[in-house]
């Protein structure tokens, strides 16, 4: 039985499999291993060129997808269709040390450790070359807010890069959230009992072909994955996202009254329905971008979009006054009356967006 499967999630990276696969062949040149490509239907012939490896070393392997994305589960899939003892995660793009792996599979079979991560940010590791400064910037950022989910100290939780123990997945596929970027996390967050992790430092190598698959739809799947991990799923991460948009557009309203009132001398009620307009513009645009980032509106749906996103919103603040009003009116503490008011608007709001605006295509 093959000992170690190395999963490769890849999308148009039909450049880098070949290199890939001769890099590893002769760090592992000890080690009865299988690489699985695992292709989200890249229009480039990245599956048929794993095909072609295929055909000559049936230790090349490769799983197609259609009509899905995201390295998360392509991941989790192609841990799934593996039999190893032992399954380690890679890049396509090259930027992970290869040389590394046989260490990595010497910590677990020695018993040393149940996970191994090969880390840019302990003593001996580099990604000044890999990142450029904003995903260097986004990458920092997103490990400190990543160590709040693991219990133990680990200096590089966002890595793409590691190997562990098949049972290790076993133990947490129930509980893996399984969208977005980075899998890593997502695992250790999940795992049920204690787990034996072992850092091992590498320097990140500058991309050799392909694209970062990094984007603002990216960004919205760690978010939730962050959120619905600390709320136990009470409620949709979206849901949250789209009430901090909110919060921001309290301040663009209050920003954009100030100016338009006080500072230009405009009449109020002209004030505050132009700082209403312009509070819903800039929460639709960032929900779109955000929020919603997995169903992003383009061209003419932005502007139907936004017509129906005002059209909800509107609706919203209809049932804001109403409903407040008629808490106070029976006696209900103002401020009481105006959160429910607010709070039941919000929901209103986000779900007429969700079915309506930003509906599933």
């Amino acid at each position: 039985m093959t000992e170690l499967s190395i999963i490769v999630p890849t999308f148009n990276e039909v450049e880098n499999i070949a290199p890939l696969v001769h890099s590893i062949a002769p760090a592992l040149r000890d080690v009865d291993w299988e690489i699985i490509f695992v292709d989200d239907d890249s229009p480039d012939g990245t599956y048929q060129e794993v095909l072609a490896l295929n055909a000559i070393d049936p230790r090349v392997r490769g799983l197609l997808r259609v009509g899905r994305r995201g390295l998360s589960s392509a991941c989790v899939e192609g841990m799934l269709a593996s039999q190893a003892k032992y399954v380690a995660v890679m890049d396509a793009d090259r930027q992970h040390d290869e040389s590394l792996l046989p260490d990595m599979f010497r910590s677990l079979t020695v018993g040393e450790a149940d996970l191994v991560i090969g880390t840019r940010y302990a003593a001996g590791g580099s990604s000044s070359e890999g990142l450029n400064p904003v995903r260097m910037i986004g990458s920092k950022m997103a490990t400190l807010l990543s160590r709040a989910l693991i219990p133990q100290p680990v200096s590089d939780p966002m890595s793409g890069f590691f190997m562990m123990r098949r049972s290790v997945l076993d133990d947490s596929i129930k509980n893996v959230y399984g969208k977005g970027f980075k899998i890593l996390l997502d695992i250790i967050s999940a795992h049920e009992g204690p787990l034996r992790i072992a850092e091992l430092p590498y320097d990140m190598k500058p991309r050799h072909s392909g694209e970062s698959k990094l984007d603002s739809a990216v960004v919205f799947d760690f978010l939730s994955m962050l959120i619905n991990r600390k709320i136990h799923g009470f409620m949709p991460a979206r849901f949250f996202l789209f009430a901090t948009v909110g919060l921001t557009g309290v301040m663009i309203h209050m920003a954009s009254l100030y100016s338009l009132f006080a500072l230009m001398g405009s009449g109020f009620a002209w004030s505050q329905t132009l700082a209403t307009f312009i509070a819903m513009t800039s929460n639709f645009f960032l929900n779109n971008q955000f929020t919603f980032a997995d169903r992003k509106l383009h061209g003419r749906g932005l502007i139907s979009g936004l017509l129906s996103f005002y059209f909800a919103c509107g609706i919203g603040a209809l049932i804001n006054v109403a409903l407040a009003s008629f808490l106070f009116d029976r006696g209900m503490y103002w401020a009481l009356s105006g959160l429910i008011g607010a709070v039941v608007a919000a929901i209103w709001n986000f779900t007429l967006s969700s079915f309506y605006t930003w509906r599933h295509r």
